[in-house]
């Protein structure tokens, strides 16, 4: 064979090899590596229940004394003895100090011999009188003899309703050196010492009591609170129950008094008052507390943890596992969130799973893993989830 024929076949073999790796290579499409499967996310979820869930309105008071007397001094005088300690708990009717009373004996006995003294003298007008009556009946006495000791005992008589009437001032003045307590309570900060003379017209009296047990609270709401806790106290009274200014410490329990009679109609709020019985004396007069007035108590209510509750741009939702452990997202209606439970009155059923901690990562149809005992306990999920994002 020549060279040259030998080359054009070689050459013509190559480009036939060419063309066919191109053909067959026309229906070949490149490998794709498959997706990889999300993870499930890590979360704490709990079953929706039914419970008894009172239904509170909240609001911001001020504790107030049930009575506050200041002690003043009626008449004028030296104190000669404190009978109290400052800061004591005294009962109403308690000896708190004692004003010199013997300018008022004295006075009480002066006016006892001036009585005593026209007593005789209405005695002896009395008699006289007798005597005159008897000898009239047998004509050894003028009429007007006999009127005018009349007119003499009348006038010896009110004498001594007179001097008895001074005796008595006499006596009440003496008991006002005696300054007792009107109220029970505790007394506050003791305004005048032993041998100083005290007056009517001192501002500071001597010592204020405060009775605090029973004690009040005034405290406010919205106006628009008003015809749901009309129509409840329609059905008996209302409890109110103290809580500190942090919500952590329950004080004491009481029962409402009063609503007032107006609106503030700069606030548009309505302000209560209710009473405690504040055994404990936790409650203390001025001091600022929160509110919890009880309206009702609903049967077989459900709840979840305030933290599972969250907020979007149509509203309050839920995420809860479905059946093949995905998040569903739920939308829910919040009556109220109390004591970091949050009662739900519509969106949910009893026997609902719902996340309660970890849902920050969640989407709809988010894969989750839940977890369980102490594995639950000790996740911290919002600190995992900051870690799995890569």
């Amino acid at each position: 064979m020549k060279p040259t024929l030998t080359i054009a076949l070689v050459a013509s073999a190559a480009v036939l090899a060419g063309a066919g790796f191109w053909f067959f290579g026309m229906d070949r499409k490149p490998a794709v590596a498959a997706a990889p499967v999300p993870a499930a996310v890590p979360v704490v979820a709990a079953t929706v229940t039914g419970k008894d869930v009172p239904i509170y309105l909240r609001g911001i008071g001020t504790v107030i004394a049930y009575n506050t007397d200041v002690v003043r001094s009626q008449i004028q005088g030296q104190i000669v003895k404190i009978a109290f300690t400052e800061g004591q708990a005294v009962k109403a009717g308690d000896l708190l100090a004692q004003i010199d009373p013997r300018p008022y004996q004295a006075q009480i006995e002066q006016l006892t011999a001036n009585r005593d003294r026209d007593q005789a003298q209405l005695t002896n007008a009395e008699a006289n009188l007798s005597r005159y009556n008897r000898l009239g009946d047998k004509g050894y006495a003028t009429p007007q003899l006999i009127e005018t000791q009349t007119a003499q005992v009348a006038q010896l008589r009110a004498a001594v309703k007179a001097d008895q009437a001074q005796i008595d001032e006499a006596n009440v003045q003496l008991s006002y050196t005696r300054l007792t307590s009107a109220v029970p309570g505790i007394t506050g900060v003791r305004q005048i010492d032993v041998g100083n003379v005290i007056h009517p017209t001192d501002p500071n009296g001597l010592v204020i009591v405060t009775q605090i047990e029973p004690i009040s609270l005034l405290f406010t709401l919205p106006q628009t609170d008003l015809p749901a806790i009309q129509q409840q106290a329609a059905k008996g009274p209302l409890n109110v129950i103290a809580y500190s200014q942090d919500d952590k410490m329950k004080l004491d329990e009481g029962r409402l008094l009063l609503v007032n009679n107006e609106i503030a109609g700069t606030t548009g709020t309505v302000q209560l008052k209710a009473e405690f019985p504040n055994h404990g004396h936790r409650l203390w007069p001025g001091q600022l507390v929160n509110a919890r007035l009880l309206l009702e108590t609903r049967k077989d209510a459900l709840t979840v943890a305030g933290s599972a509750v969250q907020q979007g741009p149509n509203g309050n939702y839920v995420y809860v596992v479905a059946p093949d452990q995905t998040a569903k997202l739920r939308p829910v209606h919040v009556a109220q969130i109390s004591d970091g439970q949050a009662l739900i009155d519509q969106g949910l059923r009893a026997g609902d799973v719902v996340v309660v901690d970890g849902q920050y990562r969640l989407t709809e149809g988010s894969r989750v893993r839940e977890l369980h005992g102490k594995a639950a306990r000790e996740a911290d999920l919002q600190s995992a989830v900051q870690d799995a994002i890569p």
